[in-house]
């Protein structure tokens, strides 16, 4: 499904223009030649890569230093996260993701194809047949689109309330970016707390560092319109197949959460910084809508279709584990440049810059 690959990518992605159009609304119709079930099976493990990196760019970023602006102080910052994909997830052997016996290799000899992040390299054909084990439609997998990292854009502002409180907000509106690339939409928010004003004033005197705790929760929607049409030749399997083939769209959402705790010191214009934390990041997607599938084959030898409502839906946690971050933070009057290294399931970089009000 190379289109539902590279278009989460290039929405991700569109603001620093790190990939092309290299897939074609053709492909959607790869994967789901097969059944729903496999066909889910078939786009997880595909997109793997992606979905990790999207959710570690949605939990990065929130946090520079330990110290809660002032009262009425401010920033907006603008970042982006690169999610390093380790080398095991750039493929993946379709035999080993629990597909049903009606899907097989068609070479059994080539059953290693990469994944959204890999090389494009030798893919894996792959083969359906009905319940009489007669060969019905053959695809290729996608190819891989060759990124060791996947990025993720932050925009984020933020201000400083009273006690050592400042809250954090990261919102796009709907934008509509046409029927090619669909629509996208984001929200999100952040708290942060420093520790030792709301302990006394003499705790700020006596530890020489800034102490907080912090969360923040982001969620990222997508949507697409989707046009795939009855395989050529191809007659309903019954007369009580679907035929309005209208309102195919692809629909996502992905959601990430995570809480901190932040040590920092300021020594005049440069912040370091290290956190420990707890991260987790789900994804809602799918394939929404009918979709003809291949199901069977007359005794004349004419194939017949099913309309399957709905046909791919993945619902699945993505990240679940602690996460540490070092990094600093450069304050050049109302100027400042970010930066940090995340420790999870998937290291990242994370670099920015913003503009700023006060300390």
């Amino acid at each position: 499904m190379k289109k539902y690959s590279y278009l989460l990518s290039f929405i991700i992605s569109c603001v620093f223009l790190l990939s092309n159009p290299v897939f074609a609304q053709s492909d959607v119709s790869g994967l789901i030649k097969s059944s729903p079930a496999d066909a889910a099976k078939l786009t997880q493990a595909y997109l793997k890569p992606l979905f990790m990196g999207l959710g570690t760019g949605l939990n990065s970023g929130w946090n520079n230093s330990a110290h809660s602006k002032n009262l009425l102080r401010f920033d907006l910052r603008v970042g982006l996260t690169a999610a390093v994909v380790p080398p095991i997830d750039e493929n993946f052997d379709v035999t080993k993701i629990g597909l049903s016996n009606n899907i097989r290799p068609s070479n059994p000899a080539q059953v290693i194809t990469p994944t959204f992040a890999g090389k494009s390299t030798s893919r894996a054909g792959m083969t359906i047949y009905d319940s009489n084990n007669q060969a019905l439609e053959s695809f290729t997998m996608p190819d891989g689109a060759g990124l060791g990292l996947i990025p993720s854009p932050q925009v984020q502002g933020s201000i400083g309330l009273s006690n050592g409180v400042e809250i954090s907000l990261r919102a796009m509106p709907k934008v509509n970016l046409g029927n090619d690339f669909g629509s996208i939409e984001m929200l999100g928010g952040g708290l942060k707390i420093e520790v030792l004003p709301l302990i006394s004033g003499m705790a700020t005197k006596i530890f020489p560092v800034d102490i907080a705790l912090a969360g923040g929760f982001t969620q990222f929607q997508y949507q697409v319109p989707l046009d795939v049409k009855v395989p050529s030749g191809a007659i309903p399997a019954s007369p009580e197949q679907v035929k309005d083939l209208s309102n195919q769209r692809i629909e996502a959402k992905f959601s990430g959460f995570t809480t901190e705790a932040i040590i920092s010191k300021r020594f005049l214009i440069f912040t370091p910084f290290v956190s420990l934390g707890y991260q987790t990041s789900k994804t809602d997607a799918g394939l929404k809508g009918n979709f003809p599938v291949i199901t069977g084959m007359t005794l004349l030898g004419q194939k017949t279709y099913t309309s399957f409502t709905d046909p791919v839906n993945i619902k699945q946690t993505d990240l679940d584990g602690f996460r540490a971050n070092i990094g600093f933070q450069l304050n050049l009057a109302f100027f400042r440049i970010y930066g940090s290294y995340g420790m999870s399931e998937y290291n990242s970089f994370t670099g920015g810059i913003g503009f700023g009000l006060g300390k």
